[in-house]
């Protein structure tokens, strides 16, 4: 369990004589005067700041004030590493970032990892208190480069591998995003002129007397259906989005989800290339850090994003307790293309098996480009053509009325 840390506000004389003031969190006031004693500072004062009232801060559950991002670690770890092989102590670096950082989640979390660090807990053990803020990948990459003295270059590793992650998950978020806007704002129109536009024309011609066209009345019934399902609809939608938040990463909807995943057409060669590409990535990051085989393969199979490469990892770390190659258990997955699985062989026989997957993960991250970009051009005059059909046939419907007004009249 974290030690609790409280927020303190000091002053303090630097070297040129002048007071400069700033806050800092610690368990306590003797922390605080030791941690800036190790920076070379004098300490004129150090006082509790008060946390309640107006001063405390206001989150929102649901809107992401206290998520931190993959980017914000990534720079994070970025920064440490730097600090570090510039010669900084680790205490004093993680005092610098917790100042710095401009995530206030993660400068408290640092706080914490920083008075743990400061009572002797070894960094990747302080890191790991925080499991729901930091990765497994991370925490045993540091602990790699803790045990063989290269903690500033597993850092680096460390932060490399979040830049190509962030960097992927850019590239598909910007891929998606207009069809997804487009998509969004014309189930938003469709509903709009069901609720408000459908029942104005209907009252019209009911006044006028006469049958409907079959398309109108089917665009009546739809909008008496839609007036009475909109806010139950509504609902559980808003219901189902935070079940779905909550349990979409239990076992046994991943067990189910996953496989189903990969088959869906279009994209499920999307999601097969994005979770091969974690996989190689990941585990070469690892390896190159020192990880322990088996260790790093439990690990790399949960990250991949899809239970199918999970099971492949666990396949392959059974076969490496027997004392059996890598790639062979791979062969037997049908997730792993022959390319994969050939080079993994390859990278076992030469010694390199880093750097050939290294080489998959940038491969695959290309492909993930090149298919979202095909997607992208496939999907938009698909749904172009689709919504304007349905809008269409809702204009259509209401317009057929009006062409046998003259004939409702005389």
């Amino acid at each position: 369990m974290a030690t609790a840390t409280k927020t303190f506000e000091y002053a303090v004389r630097d070297r040129a004589g002048k007071i400069v003031k700033g806050r800092v969190e610690a368990p306590n006031q003797a922390a605080v005067a030791n941690r800036l004693r190790e920076m070379g500072l004098a300490a004129v004062s150090i006082s509790e700041v008060s946390t309640a009232g107006l001063q405390s801060e206001i989150n929102i559950p649901g809107f992401g004030g206290n998520k931190i991002k993959l980017k914000d670690l990534s720079i994070m770890a970025r920064q440490l590493a730097t600090m570090i092989d510039s010669g900084l102590s680790l205490l004093r670096a993680l005092t610098i970032l917790a100042e710095q950082t401009e995530s206030k989640p993660l400068a408290k979390i640092l706080g914490q990892v920083r008075s743990d660090v400061e009572v002797g807990t070894a960094f990747s053990v302080a890191l790991g208190k925080h499991e729901d803020v930091f990765p497994p990948l991370m925490i045993n990459m540091v602990k790699a480069g803790e045990v063989g003295g290269f903690l500033d270059e597993a850092l680096i590793s460390v932060a490399n591998n979040f830049e190509a992650e962030v960097k992927l998950r850019g590239k598909i978020k910007s891929a998606m995003t207009y069809p997804v806007v487009v998509f969004v704002v014309a189930i938003l129109a469709m509903i709009g002129m069901l609720l408000f536009i459908v029942p104005i024309f209907a009252e019209m011609f009911a006044t006028l007397g006469g049958e409907l066209p079959f398309l109108t009345r089917v665009l009546v019934v739809l909008s008496n259906i839609m007036k009475w399902t909109i806010v139950p609809t509504a609902i559980g939608l808003v219901a189902f989005s935070v079940w779905w938040r909550k349990h979409k990463n239990d076992p046994p909807i991943r067990e189910r989800l996953d496989p189903l995943m990969l088959r869906v057409p279009v994209f499920g060669p999307l999601a097969r290339k994005i979770a091969i590409s974690r996989f190689t990535r990941n585990f070469s990051t690892m390896i190159h850090a020192g990880v322990p085989l088996l260790q790093a393969l439990d690990i790399v199979g949960a990250t991949s994003g899809n239970i199918v490469i999970e099971r492949a990892a666990r396949a392959v770390q059974d076969s490496v307790r027997r004392g059996e190659s890598l790639s062979g258990p791979l062969s037997q997955h049908p997730v792993f293309p022959p390319m994969v699985v050939q080079m993994m062989a390859v990278g076992e026989d030469t010694g390199a098996l880093d750097t050939m997957l290294a080489k998959v993960a940038d491969f695959y991250d290309q492909e993930v480009e090149a298919t979202t970009e095909q997607l992208t051009s496939l999907i938009e005059p698909l749904m172009i053509v689709g919504i304007g059909g349905i809008i269409g046939f809702i204009v259509i419907g209401l317009y057929m009325p009006i062409f046998q007004i003259f004939n409702v009249i005389q």
